[in-house]
């Protein structure tokens, strides 16, 4: 028998070498439903017009690849809120990682800031915020866009017992306690099909 394959008969590697059986992630709860999510999207967006009533001093940058789903739903909804468009631009961070060099391989996605942030309000905005490695390399990265007023941070889920570095959002979604076995799956429908938020084991 051999690490990472279950046998359903003796030998059974042995004639069939091709046939690795993974184990699943198991469906623990549902952290938010469609319902939910879309309660939860409205919440957030609603503080955050409150809290920038001038939105011409304002940015928002969402953080390529997962959390510019969210990033898009957030801008829909604060630009009928206030009846004004937020600047909005998408952030890769791939080569600002602290991993970079790690021998993993790490595929860029696609930056679109089309603005200078130079004094400007940024809102930084990502799914689900485990260490803080992530934002770390976002704040990193807005340097080469120009240097901001003030940086906030919004997420949509907060593993808070996750942290490595002191970093904090403003703006929650929901706070949620996990294990570090435990992973945080967020699916779209424009994406995935269904909105909804699962934590995984």
């Amino acid at each position: 028998m051999q690490y990472g394959r279950t046998f359903l008969l003796p030998h059974f590697d042995k004639y069939f070498p091709h046939i690795i059986f993974e184990p699943k992630s198991i469906r623990l709860k549902t952290l938010l439903d469609k319902h939910q999510l879309n309660i939860t999207l409205q919440r957030l967006a609603h503080q955050l017009v409150e809290n920038h009533s001038d939105l011409s001093g304002s940015v928002i940058i969402g953080l390529q690849p997962r959390g510019i789903w969210f990033s898009d739903r957030i801008v829909k909804l604060v630009s009928k809120i206030a009846d004004a468009r937020f600047p909005y631009g998408k952030l890769d961070i791939t080569f600002y990682r602290d991993d970079v060099h790690s021998g993993d391989i790490h595929v860029p996605a696609q930056t679109d800031i089309p603005f200078s942030i130079e004094g400007k309000k940024v809102v930084l905005v990502d799914d689900v915020l485990h260490t803080g490695r992530t934002i770390r390399a976002a704040m990193d990265a807005l340097i080469d866009f120009g240097r901001p007023s003030n940086v906030e941070l919004m997420v949509l889920i907060d593993r808070r017992y996750s942290r490595e570095l002191p970093i904090q959002p403003d703006y929650v979604g929901q706070t949620v306690d996990t294990i570090i076995t435990q992973k945080v799956k967020v699916t779209w429908e424009e994406k995935d099909g269904v909105d909804e938020v699962l934590l995984l084991d």
